[in-house]
């Protein structure tokens, strides 16, 4: 089975946020880094080297594979701002 590349880094997500070039975009991404962190009640960690996530679960799938994911997050693409909210998830 294949591993998933997008894993929990050490990268610090203020240093990435603040790299972003397009200033609407960044203010938009401290924005949603501010709320998501309330809202999630969890630190922002890096999640590969483009991914903001908080919190995180582990899955088990019926096929057998497993792994751990964030609870929600997002990340700045280059044509739009993509936010990941998690289902079924019971926290």
């Amino acid at each position: 089975m294949a591993e998933l590349r997008t894993k929990p880094t050490h990268e610090g997500v203020t240093v990435f946020l603040n790299g972003i070039e397009d200033v609407r975009k960044r203010q938009d991404c401290l924005t949603l880094l501010a709320l998501m962190r309330e809202a999630a009640g969890a630190e922002p960690k890096m999640w590969g080297d483009s991914v903001v996530g908080f919190g995180s679960y582990h899955y088990h799938y019926a096929s057998g594979r497993q792994g751990d994911w964030f609870l929600t997050g997002f990340s700045p693409r280059k044509q739009n701002l993509t936010v990941y909210i998690m289902a079924g998830v019971d926290q």
